[in-house]
């Protein structure tokens, strides 16, 4: 299924939408240079969502790839931001005007954009990545996985959807999914195009070997 860091990272100003990166990225696969994720404000009971979710971060820029994602400092939103930069990463946030101050804006990435409301922020993180990746998270994570999910069925875009499902955190959803397939409401052509794994560079693997015919 599908699709050398740097030094350390330098500080960037946060810019208005439209911005453009304050310093130079690693060199980027060409055909899948950046991974848009969504994931939690909050950092869950388990220490190990955030170590494993820092490993992913690790691994992408390791690959090349860049981050894009809510923005925020907080949660794992902050852990993978932070684990990607330090690794040499391009990490660019989307953030929306209303959570500037709640979910804490990072002024450290690549680039940041505030954009007027969450429709805008979503829109700009689905043209920003080459693909999409749900990591553990609560509603919110849910509604945007749902969302891209809907949008590749539909055909507005044609990019890998996917589950980090580390400590087997999505596996009552994908049980549900499973239950949708079984009682007729969703395809198997469409449950078998998510990409799904707990390893990063198994997931980096299939997210670059993905194609919208598998």
């Amino acid at each position: 299924m599908s699709h050398d860091p740097a030094t350390a990272p330098e500080a960037a100003s946060a810019t208005t939408p439209g911005g453009t990166p304050a310093r130079d990225s690693p060199a980027q696969d060409s055909g899948f240079g950046s991974l848009t994720v969504f994931t939690g404000s909050a950092s869950g009971t388990d220490p190990d969502y955030a170590e494993e979710i820092r490993e992913l971060g690790t691994a992408l820029a390791a690959a090349g790839i860049g981050v894009v994602y809510g923005g925020a400092t907080v949660g794992l939103m902050g852990h993978i931001a932070d684990a990607a930069l330090e690794a040499g990463g391009e990490v660019r946030g989307v953030i929306p005007e209303v959570l500037m101050n709640r979910e804490v804006a990072h002024q450290g990435l690549t680039s940041l954009e505030l954009v007027p409301d969450m429709h805008a922020r979503k829109s700009r993180m689905a043209e920003l990545g080459d693909g999409f990746l749900a990591l553990p998270g609560g509603m919110g994570t849910l509604e945007e996985f749902f969302e891209v999910w809907t949008w590749q069925y539909l055909g507005l875009h044609a990019k890998p959807v996917g589950l980090y499902n580390l400590k087997g955190f999505w596996d009552p959803l994908l049980s549900m999914v499973d239950h949708m397939v079984a009682e007729g409401f969703l395809s198997p052509a469409r449950r078998d195009a998510l990409v799904i794994s707990a390893d990063p560079q198994d997931l980096i693997h299939q997210l670059r070997a993905w194609s919208p015919a598998c």
